[in-house]
């Protein structure tokens, strides 16, 4: 008897506990399709929450301590590069002043132009009417620009001067390119020639106009008829009695190494049978690389005068130049 009376009540038990289950998943599931029906919100219990928050734990764990591993990658992922040695490539205050320095230098060089071009101006006529070919009174404007600007900011030193044709001698100058200030460097020779450059530097206001007062010439690089234009214009030069300078390399080099010659330059001098004078040019990569003048790096720069060599045939002159230059930079580097 009391052992059905204890059967009894066990299985009341059971059964309530079973019903409290049921009402509460009941209960449960009706209140998410209430939810669902008001909106589509879920209800978070408290499991919920800490399903969700161990997790997170984790990641916020190793997000805040990479290893280094996991920092060598993400640096290789984003692509990005280390910039060369120097004051600029060092990055910090050296980096800084690399960049104010090349604003300072810039600033100064186009300040200095205002007004020496305003005297060129009023020369001009006068130059163009007496002495259209070399214009030796305005290159003369030129020289003390460059010479001025640069020696403000950083030395360029010239060497083998004496081997120079004089001012009013017909001459090729050749030269290795890789940085804005080749133009400059070259300038200090105090020569009247006259360079080849892309016409759109001839639009740079002050600097262009005085370009194209002093008699430099413009090229469309992509035009195969602007190229025959400027070599004919080359020759007729020469053949007046005035210098040019080229950079045989055709574009300055992105890495300061010197790149193959073209041709062009020294057949203008194998046909008009005149000097061509190779110069090297030292150390303005390093104070100023190519696709980097927003930089100018202390130091200086060297420019190597050799001595004239003069044939008709272009090749031979064209690789005696390159050698020459090449061998010049390896020495001096």
């Amino acid at each position: 008897m009391l052992a059905t009376s204890t059967a009894r009540a066990s299985a009341v038990s059971v059964a309530r506990r079973d019903g409290a289950r049921a009402g509460r998943s009941t209960a449960t599931a009706t209140a998410t399709r209430s939810l669902s029906a008001r909106g589509g919100r879920r209800t978070t219990t408290t499991n919920d929450v800490a399903r969700e928050r161990r997790p997170r734990s984790l990641v916020v764990k190793n997000a805040s301590a990479p290893s280094r591993g996991s920092r060598t990658t993400a640096r290789a992922t984003s692509g990005t590069v280390a910039t060369p040695e120097g004051d600029e490539g060092t990055g910090g205050n050296a980096g800084l002043v690399a960049r104010v320095r090349a604003i300072a230098f810039f600033v100064t060089s186009f300040t200095l132009a205002v007004p020496l071009i305003m005297i060129m101006a009023i020369i001009f006529p006068f130059q163009y009417a007496f002495d259209r070919t070399r214009r030796r009174a305005l290159s003369f404007f030129n020289d003390v620009w460059a010479t001025v600007s640069t020696g403000l900011f950083f030395p360029i030193e010239v060497v083998g001067r004496e081997n120079l044709p004089s001012a009013t001698t017909a001459a090729v100058y050749v030269a290795n390119h890789a940085s804005f200030m080749d133009i400059y460097s070259m300038f200090h020779l105090r020569r009247p020639f006259k360079f080849v450059s892309k016409t759109s530097n001839f639009l740079i206001p002050v600097v262009g106009w005085s370009m194209y007062l002093t008699g430099h010439i413009p090229l469309k690089r992509m035009e195969r008829r602007s190229q025959l234009e400027v070599l004919k214009t080359c020759r007729e030069m020469l053949a007046d009695g005035g210098s040019v300078l080229f950079f045989p390399e055709g574009t300055r080099s992105a890495d300061g190494k010197m790149q193959a010659f073209k041709k062009g330059a020294f057949s203008v001098a194998a046909k008009e049978n005149v000097p061509v004078v190779p110069v090297t040019i030292v150390g303005a990569h390093e104070a100023m690389a190519s696709g980097k003048e927003y930089a100018l790096n202390a130091g200086g720069i060297k420019v190597i005068v050799h001595p004239p060599i003069q044939s008709t045939d272009a090749d031979d002159l064209c690789k005696r130049s390159e050698a020459i230059i090449k061998e010049s930079l390896v020495n001096n580097s």
